[in-house]
């Protein structure tokens, strides 16, 4: 098969969330580590650390990344989803796994795919853990899929885990309550292996105190510990929160020789180094254009109160979002002094254009919906000023388009 043909198996054939949603999820891990026996256990051949979190947990894994690349390190990473190329998902010091490796990898392991009926997931999570120990890597950082205590990454054994901003996503699979997330979250502390919370949350600090507890785990907060000193590339000024976390767990990896100077220039190289993409990403000037790709309530209500902080002659939203997106939820967080431009991701789960406009507009939202994000953009680009502001944003397949 061409690398074409092999991402049309895998994205057809069998389940991906990232295309079906919920029916793509597995709240088991029988299928992963079946896999990884018949690989030869990979993940006990690499050192790793493990991110998890609702919000932050991408750009946090891109920024461990990056630090460690400044201190010479050879570094995997493996994050969700991809925005262009299913590439993204698997890298190393930044270069995405070649196209002969993604097809040679399916091509070999295809019969044991098919008859143990592996999701899209747990395919692509075996395959970047056999890169890494193919490629020798010195450390991946591993991010989270879905939740934790039963995502398919959660079969490694850390150096540190780290864990990112919590907040109300995937309730139908993670639980109804912040406390019951932040469970599911906790689920990849490990026996005595330190855990880094990013941000002190009083309704979830108890429960990663006492989960770490319970694994004789050492527990710090990084908002707690880490000085507000550091600065980084990604735009946005909710970064800082995701900064204390990382600077932490760096400071908690042992074995590993990372300096200040190391630090402070990952930090400020994050996209150079690792090729991060869609957070409070500029992509336009004169009107000035940004994408984000935050898609639930506690992210939208960070980059929205960023967005107070621009200066511009008039706002329009480039809006898109899921199926499964509870807007009665996230719509009061966009601002009703703007023009919207409503639209539909060019995915399965794509929630219809003239449903989220009918909807928008009940809750005092103007706009109107376009066939494609594209189009829709199209259409904000050609209304706005030269001083005017264009967001585009709602889920990360809206901007997936227009990068």
């Amino acid at each position: 098969m061409t690398y074409q043909e092999t991402l049309d198996w895998m994205f057809s054939q069998l389940p991906m969330y990232q295309q079906n949603g919920n029916s793509a999820y597995k709240a088991k891990l029988d299928n992963i580590y079946a896999l990884s026996s018949y690989l030869g256990n990979p993940e006990r051949k690499f050192k790793s650390i493990h991110v998890a979190g609702t919000n932050g947990k991408g750009s946090s894994s891109h920024m461990l990344a990056s630090i460690l690349q400044e201190a010479g390190y050879s570094v995997g990473l493996y994050t969700s989803p991809h925005l262009k190329d299913f590439r993204e998902r698997i890298r190393i010091n930044g270069v995405p796994v070649s196209e002969d490796f993604v097809v040679d990898f399916i091509k070999d392991n295809k019969l044991f795919f098919e008859a143990h009926r592996l999701s899209f997931f747990e395919m692509t999570v075996g395959m970047a853990f056999d890169y890494f120990v193919k490629e020798n890597v010195d450390i991946a950082i591993i991010e989270v899929g879905l939740g934790g205590r039963l995502d398919s990454t959660n079969i490694i054994t850390p150096e540190v885990s780290l864990i990112t901003n919590i907040g109300y996503d995937h309730v139908e699979l993670l639980g109804d309550t912040i406390e019951k997330i932040a469970f599911e979250k906790a689920g990849i502390i490990k026996e005595g292996v330190p855990v880094v919370i990013s941000e002190l949350q009083k309704e979830t600090a108890a429960v990663f105190s006492t989960v770490a507890h319970e694994n004789k785990a050492k527990i710090i907060f990084g908002s707690e510990v880490t000085p507000a000193k550091y600065k980084t590339s990604l735009l946005g000024n909710y970064q800082s929160k995701n900064i204390k976390g990382v600077v932490a767990a760096i400071k908690e990896l042992k074995g590993f020789e990372v300096r200040e100077s190391h630090i402070r220039d990952g930090l400020l190289n994050v996209v150079k180094n690792t090729g991060l993409l869609g957070r409070w990403q500029l992509v336009g000037k004169e009107p000035t254009v940004v994408c984000d790709t935050a898609h639930n309530t506690e992210g939208l209500t960070i980059v929205m109160e960023q967005l107070k902080q621009q200066q511009y002659g008039n706002l329009h939203m480039v809006l898109g979002f899921v199926k499964e997106k509870d807007l009665e939820r996230v719509f009061p967080l966009f601002p009703k002094n703007a023009t919207y431009y409503f639209c539909k991701p060019n995915i399965l789960r794509g929630l219809d254009e003239t449903v989220l406009k009918s909807h928008a507009n009940e809750l005092g939202l103007v706009g109107r919906s376009y066939n494609s994000v594209n189009e829709a953009l199209e259409a904000a680009k050609k209304a706005a000023d030269k001083d005017d502001f264009i967001y585009v944003g709602g889920s990360t397949f809206v901007v997936a388009e227009i990068i």
